[in-house]
């Protein structure tokens, strides 16, 4: 980095990640090895105000939180040293990596409008990766359905009758949460399951939104294909093996992580949304692929950095670095 960058994270608790696996961790450090300042803070302390008038009489608005300086080291429980809390502007920041776990709820989705009030590159501006109006206008099961050809057979919907059909015709379904993570709430409905009605009732008591019911694909037991995408660019892959008797391959559910290669199928898969991804400005993306198809395009909150650099010696964080790197260089 030709200048000492200031680099805010939006995260969950640091002190409470695991170092050897959370990709919030391996650009942090790899921010800090390039000279980087970095600081941490919550979404909660996040407070938006009517700002300041400018000398030309018009007003901007300012973004607050309270952060924390930090120092990382991979050193298990002393991963972290922090500086005293102060409140500060965000816009006086370089690089804001937007990187706390879902749900996307509404406070989710509130984050994303206050942050698009700084979101940029120049003078009181900060660059905030993902894009946070193209995250919110993108959720990972809804964004892949601008892509048909690409996905396996899928409905969303809340019409219990819809569900019913689509389950006769392809038999063995898999029915998900629409705004779920880390394969939370994700059902295997097998042809001869008498569950299916019970389910619905209970998703439906408890929530307004639609389901999303996918074909189950058999080429999950030999895996769920996570491809890490910098600034539309494939990067590398990890595949994700599902544990015996389980159905989802989510490593926060016990599947396992092995190396594995791009096949010219997840190229052409690469190829047909990379263009999108780039002009969004969705930098660091995890595209899930089960055997031939895309099932998944995830922009909140990727992981699957420390794998790449385990299994195949990928520095992932250093990638998407040179290319947050590069968008900022566009303004100096």
């Amino acid at each position: 980095m030709s200048t000492r960058l200031k680099v805010a994270v939006q995260m969950d608790p640091l002190e409470r990640i695991d170092i050897n696996g959370d990709s919030t961790f391996a650009l942090m450090l790899e921010a800090q090895a390039r000279g980087a300042a970095l600081f941490v803070y919550q979404v909660e302390s996040l407070s938006l105000t009517e700002g300041r008038l400018t000398p030309a009489g018009a007003r901007t608005d300012r973004l607050f939180a309270r952060v924390r300086p930090v120092t990382v080291r991979r050193e298990v429980g002393h991963h972290a040293d922090f500086g005293a809390e102060e409140q500060v502007d965000l816009s006086t920041m370089d690089v804001i990596l937007m990187r706390q776990d879902p749900p996307f709820d509404m406070a989710y989705i509130t984050a994303t409008h206050m942050l698009e009030h700084i979101h940029g590159v120049g003078p009181g501006k900060a660059l905030v990766v993902n894009d946070p109006a193209s995250v919110r206008d993108a959720p990972e099961k809804l964004l892949v359905t601008h892509y048909p050809q690409l996905m396996p057979p899928t409905l969303i919907t809340w019409d219990v009758r819809a569900i019913r059909e689509f389950r006769s015709l392809h038999q063995d379904i898999i029915v998900k949460p629409l705004f779920g993570n880390g394969g939370a709430g994700v059902f295997r409905i097998r042809p001869d399951d008498e569950n299916l009605n019970s389910l619905l009732e209970m998703h439906f008591a408890r929530s307004r939104e639609p389901l999303m019911i996918q074909r189950y694909e058999p080429a999950v037991r030999a895996g769920d294909k996570r491809i890490i995408l910098a600034d539309g660019e494939p990067i590398g892959a990890i595949n994700r093996v599902p544990a015996q008797g389980e159905a989802r391959s989510n490593m926060h559910v016990g599947g396992r992580a092995e190396a594995v290669a791009l096949t010219a199928r997840d190229k052409e898969i690469c190829d047909a949304i990379g263009p999108m991804l780039r002009e969004r400005g969705l930098i660091f993306v995890g595209i899930d692929v089960i055997g031939d198809w895309l099932t998944e395009i995830n922009v909140t909150s990727p992981t699957g950095l420390q794998e790449l650099q385990r299994f195949d010696n990928v520095n992932g964080a250093g990638l998407l670095w040179d290319r947050i790197e590069a968008r900022l260089a566009v303004s100096e």
